[in-house]
């Protein structure tokens, strides 16, 4: 099976976190363990411990990911020229002899999926990876949008918190002019749109202006975890009314309402979250849209937290694959189960995607 993680902040972690993902998972920790003693303190103290690495996405069967743009909010010059040097990330390590793709068409996600299948060991399989912008602030005005499509972009998400573009989480707010401007310019490309991040009330007007594909690459329920960064059950349904995808997020404190967070009497909650907790939120979006079509995963893995913050059966992204088996459990059929696991992304992207 075929697993897509639809949110891994990977180049942002690479090149501002020193990770390479071209090692495994252990080799990654031991380095920065290293590090941390050299510093007099010790790594099982760190709030981020690394969960993504190549040699673990093939080993688990995760084979095609959204890579993230990401960057913090800066000067404009800044931000811009820090997506750009995670875009040359990419292609960088897809130009190089370790079977990554940059997924850009449908012709592309079609091969990947043929030459995964045809694999003899985990070691050949391909990781294919689909480029999104998570806060569009790097986009210097919408008129710059059709350069970053040709060099492979391929979903944008206007918000983070609150952007030029439009409100986000932590701050209610319409869309501006530029956002409106910037979702016309990707309705004429076919550039998607990931609604993670948007505030209530940019959310609903991107609903009525956008006529294309819309998703949610990582976002979690917000009647089981109530915070603006979650999904209302309206926004989950008009998601599914067109079509979309909304990907669950791996985080403890987005499947478990106030885990992390101290009570009155000065105590944290760090009660063990389990794939239970992870099934809950899978269930909630089955029961408002009548099926599993529109559940799927956006792990968020290593995206400022790490392993002591994820479900206890996560040491890696290699352990999604525990996730199939849970919901056969719970009583998914295996074609609820497929599609949870990575085909109701690929069936989005291959209408999504424009023909070579």
């Amino acid at each position: 099976m075929l697993i897509v993680d639809a949110h891994e902040d990977i180049a942002m972690n690479v090149l501002h976190g020193g990770r390479d993902i071209r090692q495994s998972v252990a080799k990654i920790r031991r380095r920065e363990d290293e590090i941390a003693a050299a510093r007099g303190c010790a790594l099982i103290d760190s709030p981020d411990l690394a969960m993504v690495a190549l040699p673990e996405h093939r080993l688990g069967g995760v084979g095609l990911v959204f890579a993230t743009l990401f960057t913090m909010p800066a000067a404009l010059d800044t931000m811009t020229a820090n997506a750009q040097e995670q875009l040359r990330y990419y292609h960088d390590l897809a130009a190089q002899d370790i079977g990554v793709r940059l997924i850009t068409n449908q012709q592309e996600l079609q091969q990947l999926t043929v030459d995964w299948s045809a694999a003899r060991t985990p070691d050949d399989r391909p990781v294919g990876m689909v480029i999104l912008m998570e806060g569009a602030d790097a986009l210097r005005e919408p008129s710059d949008l059709p350069a970053w499509y040709a060099q492979g972009l391929r979903i944008v998400g206007p918000a983070w918190r609150g952007t030029r573009y439009a409100g986000g989480t932590g701050a209610p707010g319409p869309l501006t002019d530029l956002g409106r401007a910037l979702l016309v310019e990707m309705e004429r490309l076919g550039v998607t749109l990931d609604m993670s991040h948007m505030a209530e009330e940019s959310f609903w007007q991107a609903i009525e202006q956008f006529h294309g594909t819309i998703i949610a690459s990582h976002s979690n329920c917000r009647a089981l975890v109530p915070t603006d960064r979650q999904l209302s059950d309206e926004m989950i349904r008009a998601i599914a009314e067109r079509d979309g995808v909304i990907g669950t997020v791996m985080a403890n404190s987005f499947l478990v309402a106030g885990w992390g967070k101290e009570d009155k009497d000065g105590n944290v909650n760090n009660s063990p979250v389990t794939l239970a907790d992870v099934i809950r939120h899978i269930d909630h979006i089955c029961q408002l849209t009548g099926s599993a079509r529109h559940c799927a995963i956006g792990s968020d893995f290593d995206g400022g937290f790490g392993v002591e913050s994820t479900p206890e059966a996560f040491d890696s992204v290699a352990d999604l694959e525990k996730l199939a088996s849970a919901l056969a459990q719970a009583g998914y059929s295996e074609d609820d189960v497929t599609g949870i696991m990575g085909g109701n992304w690929l069936r989005l992207l291959a209408r999504a995607l424009p023909v070579a």
